[in-house]
């Protein structure tokens, strides 16, 4: 099967790319590299096509868009702080984008797009955990450029383009960046100070490999009922990531705390039930069990930096 990643050179396409290719699939990769790196993805590969270019760009898109019977799309503007500070690229990219992502979709009958939604469309939640039935009260706007997009995803099903939705909690894992994970393990190694923004934070953790893993079930198996929750199902205070960050690195960094972030949700853990149900993807019994292996990643980044310099 031919396959198109949008934003595949990034942490989580990079990802899914490897997987599709281990499992004999073609993959066509469109990447702006605003976020992604090419080196995210093998330097050489018979059934890997790169595209440089940007889903705001119709002809980028149509161009991606040949001979593909599944579209994984996760190009977008994906900080919550970078959306505040930028939010035209934020609106263009994860709406106007997605829009025009799913209008070539349709016109290509590409088959089945899945959309890397997020649980920032919930925002502040009234309870945990939260169900896909929540309503949709985003608190930022990477959070409403989302719930936009679903909205479109709606619009575009109901003219017979079959579209999957799945809403990620926080992932994590190699080749991630500018997020708490990466930014507290490297502090840590470094001896720089965590950090904790408001130091109240409750987040649902979710592994990179357990997100790929609901993804290839979302875009090449059954027709999903509606929007799904990708997550671990249990949160994880920011006080404890800091606490098992500096018991994994052996560091001395202070933990320092600083006003919180008013765009960000402070509590979030998904209501995994219908992910179980659907694909028996079970709770782990520690989220932050693959903190090493990013912990491994860093520091291989690191000694390669050193090494080039």
């Amino acid at each position: 099967m031919r396959i198109l990643i949008t934003g595949g050179a990034g942490f989580i396409g990079s990802h899914l790319a490897e997987r599709l290719l281990r499992e004999n699939h073609e993959v066509a990769v469109l990447d702006n590299l605003r976020r992604g790196r090419r080196e995210n993805l093998p330097a050489s590969h018979s059934r890997l096509r790169f595209l440089e270019g940007d889903i705001r760009d119709p002809a980028d898109v149509s161009r991606a868009m040949e001979g593909v019977s599944a579209v994984f799309h996760l190009a977008a503007q994906s900080n919550v702080l970078g959306a505040v500070t930028d939010l035209d690229y934020s609106f263009t990219t994860n709406v106007a984008g997605t829009f025009q992502v799913l209008l070539a979709a349709e016109r290509a009958r590409a088959g089945r797009v899945v959309f890397t939604s997020s649980r920032e469309v919930y925002g502040e939640p009234a309870g945990l955990p939260v169900p896909e039935s929540a309503p949709l009260e985003p608190k930022n706007a990477y959070g409403a450029s989302k719930a936009a997009g679903e909205l479109y995803c709606r619009v575009f099903a109901s003219r017979g383009l079959d579209v999957a939705v799945l809403r990620l909690a926080n992932v994590y894992g190699p080749r991630d960046r500018g997020r708490v994970i990466p930014i507290f393990l490297e502090n840590a190694v470094s001896g720089a100070p965590l950090k904790l923004n408001g130091g109240e934070q409750m987040i649902d953790f979710v592994w990179i490999g357990d997100v790929v893993d609901a993804l290839c079930r979302a875009g090449l198996g059954a027709k999903l009922p509606g929007p799904v929750n990708i997550g671990s199902g249990k949160g994880t205070s920011i006080r404890e990531l800091a606490r098992r960050t500096l018991e994994l690195t052996g560091a001395a960094s202070r933990i320092e705390v600083a006003p919180a972030n008013a765009v960000e949700v402070v509590h979030f853990v998904a209501d995994t039930s219908q992910a179980q149900r659907l694909w028996g993807i079970g709770q782990p019994a520690d989220p932050l069990s693959h903190l090493p292996e990013v912990l491994h990643w860093i520091e291989r980044q690191a000694a390669a930096t050193v090494q080039e310099a």
